[in-house]
């Protein structure tokens, strides 16, 4: 009900900071599933912190990586993540379990990750210096998308809203369109400067409704174009762009930008501070700027899919930012009056009454009549902001939340609760049988769940000693150091660890997946353990 009275008259933009959501890991990069309800957030630690947008709590953990996360995406129904993190693996995980199902190795830094529209079966991945691949999850198989040009392998990517096409951009501002199924060239064209100077393109973004999608390009400036017209326009068209979205007194380079939910605003991060610069899409004007705390640089931007809320991400916590909510008692009744002081009420003769003795006849007309008409509470319609337009119900297996386990006071005294005879004991360790799988995961790490499978990809001439970008030292050395360095300084283990120990616990049963293969690869890098890994050890 409340998301029908989300279409008012007022602006649908956040205006004000509402709080942080501090995953006590590093964040780098944040998601929201389709519906808004969950919130993914992948560390620098390897781990996914999936909050419960609705209570701001934590609803999971996945030890997900060893390696920092650089990229997430949720499914359609939301029921799987995909994710990639800087040691170059690609990962599919059950969110409800927080299971691994696959892994794909590639050969170079991936960039981005994101699932097919409409069918989770297919992962579009861009890796660095490499033509985009899609994977078919399926049979673990690849293809190698067509660039434009062999020479230039900057190339990014993104499925249109519904799948259909993949827009591929490279570092001389070349747009392909690609028919998905048979990756055949349907349209193209270069996006100029005005001296008709090409520019790299760096991220194509598509909104949720409409047929609208935006580039962000090198040259600093956001185009939003109508897809609908990219696709007459054919090959090597010459489309113009609805608008042209810039910084014209800062020239601000643009690190994350993204489409509202209903695709009427469109909001960008700046590369340069934690700032983020929000613009009417059908006027091109800039109607609010958001300043976080000076001299943080913003790393993930991210619009909720409903509602007027922007996350964004910087120094490591993630930002919430919403409009300012004022009570205003009187919208509810026209006669509701707010009174500054107390006032003394005089009733009426007959208003208590339970019957009004002097109402008159000939007043029941058209109200008695409206009484009459039997009111249908029992059909449930669907909610029209979680419908796509070509769709008439709802998601009947959507995942809009995740179960929360309780939490067991002294669970090093007596972790299975007391069993006072054999029935209890069973029904108990029926209960808690997934609990006591990860709580006893530390005594034997072969026996809880099977190895994910892990497929090797092959690239043609690609790199293998490429960095990815969040670890490199060029420009944002500040924040750089300082997310490399987090996991490394005891004080903030030692800090948070008394509070939460059971979110450790509990999650880290995922860390025997890989067994001793991860114990081997830290020892050969010489990395210490993660704040969870240390917890961990220590209960």
């Amino acid at each position: 009900m409340n998301l029908e009275l989300l279409e008012s008259f007022g602006q649908n933009y956040p205006e004000e900071a509402d709080g942080t959501l501090d995953c006590i890991s590093m964040a780098l990069t944040c998601t929201f599933n389709r519906w808004g309800t969950l919130l993914a957030v992948g560390c620098n630690d390897g781990r996914i912190v999936i909050w419960d947008f609705l209570t701001r709590g934590i609803a999971k953990i996945i030890s997900a990586h060893i390696h920092p996360v650089c990229s997430l995406c949720w499914s359609r129904d939301g029921h799987k993540l995909v994710s990639a993190s800087t040691d170059n693996i690609v990962s599919q995980w059950d969110v409800l379990s927080g299971d691994c199902d696959q892994r794909f190795r590639f050969p170079s830094p991936i960039l981005k990750v994101q699932y097919h529209p409409r069918d989770q079966n297919r992962v579009l991945v861009c890796p660095m210096k490499s033509a985009p691949v899609m994977l078919t999850l399926s049979d673990s198989k690849h293809v190698v998308l067509p660039v434009d040009d062999d020479s230039d392998l900057n190339v990014v990517a993104s499925f249109d809203r519904r799948g259909e096409y993949i827009y591929t951009g490279n570092a001389k501002g070349k747009i392909l369109v690609l028919k998905t199924d048979t990756q055949d060239l349907v349209a193209s064209f270069r996006v100029t400067t005005g001296t008709s100077n090409t520019t790299a393109i760096k991220s194509i973004e598509f909104a949720r409704k409409g047929s609208c999608f935006l580039i962000n390009t090198a040259d600093r400036i956001i185009r939003v174009y109508d897809g609908r017209e990219i696709l007459t326009c054919g090959r090597d068209g010459e489309p113009e762009p609805m608008q042209k979205l810039q910084d014209l007194v800062n020239r601000t380079p643009w690190k994350k930008c993204c489409f509202s939910g209903d695709g009427e605003y469109i909001v960008a991060g700046s590369a340069r501070q934690h700032a983020l610069y929000i613009w009417e899409k059908s006027i091109g004007n800039l109607v609010k700027i958001l300043h976080g705390t000076r001299g943080e640089l913003l790393l993930d931007v991210a619009w909720h899919p409903v509602r007027p809320i922007i996350a964004s991400i910087s120094s490591g916590v993630v930002s919430i930012w919403a409009q300012n909510q004022v009570e205003n008692w009187s919208a509810f009744a026209p006669d509701f009056k707010e009174l500054d002081e107390n006032v003394e009420y005089e009733e009426r003769e007959s208003e208590f009454d339970i019957e009004d003795e002097d109402k008159s006849e000939p007043e029941q007309t058209g109200a008695d009549a409206a009484e009459d008409e039997e009111v249908d509470v029992t059909s449930v319609d669907p909610i029209a902001a979680f419908c796509s337009s070509d769709e008439e119900l709802e998601d009947s297996k959507a995942l809009l939340y995740l179960p929360i386990a309780p939490e067991v006071e002294d669970p090093e005294e007596n972790p299975y609760g007391p069993p006072p005879d054999a029935v209890q004991s069973s029904l108990t360790d029926e209960g808690i049988g997934s609990e006591k799988k990860r709580q006893s995961s530390s005594d034997a790490p072969q026996a809880p769940k099977k190895k994910p499978k892990t497929t090797n990809i092959e690239l043609q001439g690609v790199p293998n000693d490429e960095v990815h970008p969040l670890l490199g030292v060029k420009g944002d050395g500040k924040s750089k150091k300082k997310q490399a360095g987090r996991p490394k300084g005891s004080k903030g283990k030692d800090k948070d660890s008394p509070f939460k120990p059971k979110l450790y616990k509990g999650d880290r049963g995922a860390l025997p997946l890989e067994g001793a293969a991860k114990g081997k690869v830290q020892a050969e890098l010489g990395q210490p353990l993660t704040a969870g890994g240390a917890i961990s050890e220590l209960l």
